[in-house]
């Protein structure tokens, strides 16, 4: 017998939480492709490359070793050695293993340090555009976020005056994320220094870090000791199924961290931990190889909507994505447009809906895929554009 769903009584924030919509966008484009159609992938961050046979290997030599247990709760000490000895060599810090806590994804590191830091009630403060799930991940903590926008005619910068007027008594954080999703940006360092001085704490998403382009990113790490950096092994190590990320902060921090870990994760997956070694020792090394491939990507869909006539918003020197706008007379309504341009083109896209109030009238387009892909995708988007503008 199905439940009754009349009989339901939803919290306000299930019921309240808007869904992930370039999931819904994924979702409908595999459905479609089971139906057989030609679905050209440009929605979802996700590197089209396989992982590492290292990496692969080490996790099935773990497994075959029998170590499929519960790992201790932050993460097996090799992994978070081997973390913070990398970001260590990368920014010149001085973490170790107590700074680290390795988590199921950089999402779970995000709500474990707003739980740790947000009261209810308590505001923390995020740009827009910014990434899509930062606003349900502050209100699962009870927190309540605020936006300040970035544009693209600054280059998606942060304008300190501004983030300084929207800070409050009740603010316990400023999330940033550099090179950002969904425009590409990357903070320069001025202006992180500056985001780092104005004395809430700073959560710093880096997920993107050694995927940036003529330019190398900083960590927030560099600038104050209260930080708290998530990073993760899906976009760099192209592990996004593997579902593995950390967080690095002060160890009091992290001592609060695990406890919340223990309650509500217990611990991260022990073998995908041992992955994760082998990722760290071999294949972060490769990031400048890895990203020369998605600069090259890049340039080409940049090249390809320039001659469509959907240049980029801001300058995009990071991560694996383009904000364009939505020309006028295809409407302003991004994710009824991404849903026809799905169906009617085959190209599956992202709605800047997705990415807040300051994203609406805007498509994300993911050139996380190989350029032959990404020429046939910009070029059916270029037809669908001529026949509805």
């Amino acid at each position: 017998m199905e439940p009754d769903a009349n009989t339901l009584n939803l919290s306000r924030l299930a019921g309240g939480l808007a869904p992930f919509y370039v999931m819904e966008v994924l979702e409908r484009a595999m459905s479609m492709e089971r139906e057989g159609a030609d679905i050209i992938h440009l929605e979802v961050g996700e590197p089209d490359s396989p992982t590492a046979p290292e990496v692969c290997g080490a996790a099935i030599d773990s497994i075959r070793r029998g170590e499929t247990l519960y790992s201790p709760s932050p993460g097996i000490e090799p992994l978070r050695a081997a973390v913070a000895e990398s970001a260590n060599l990368r920014y010149g810090l001085n973490l170790t293993a107590e700074n680290i806590l390795i988590t199921s994804g950089s999402s779970p590191a995000l709500l474990l340090a707003m739980m740790c830091v947000v009261n209810p009630g308590d505001e923390v403060v995020i740009t827009s555009p910014h990434y899509a799930c930062y606003p349900g991940i502050i209100k699962a903590a009870g927190g309540n976020p605020v936006t300040v926008p970035v544009y693209a005619e600054e280059d998606y910068q942060i304008d300190i005056g501004r983030m300084r007027r929207a800070l409050t008594p009740n603010t316990a954080a400023i999330i940033i994320n550099s090179p950002a999703n969904p425009t590409g940006a990357v903070l320069d360092d001025k202006t992180l220094e500056a985001v780092c001085s104005l004395g809430p704490l700073v959560v710093s998403d880096e997920i993107y870090h050694g995927l940036e382009y003529g330019v190398e990113s900083r960590s927030a790490l560099n600038h104050t000791g209260r930080a708290i950096v998530v990073n993760g092994f899906s976009k760099l190590c192209s592990m996004t199924g593997w579902r593995l990320g950390y967080m690095a902060a002060p160890r009091e921090l992290i001592r609060a961290a695990r406890k919340l870990q223990q309650n509500l994760f217990i611990s991260p997956n022990t073998f995908v931990q041992h992955g994760g070694v082998a990722a760290v020792r071999s294949v972060v090394p490769r990031s400048r190889e890895i990203a020369a491939v998605f600069s090259e990507r890049r340039d080409a869909m940049e090249r390809d909507l320039r001659r469509i006539g959907l240049p980029p918003c801001g300058q995009p020197r990071g991560a694996f994505y383009m904000f364009v706008r939505i020309p006028g007379g295809a409407g302003g309504d991004s994710r009824a447009l991404a849903f026809d341009i799905l169906e009617q083109t085959g190209v599956a896209v992202t709605p800047g809906a997705d990415f807040g109030s300051e994203g609406e009238g805007h498509l994300r387009l993911s050139y996380a895929n190989s350029v032959a892909n990404i020429r046939e995708g910009v070029g059916r988007l270029g037809r669908y554009m001529e026949s509805h503008c």
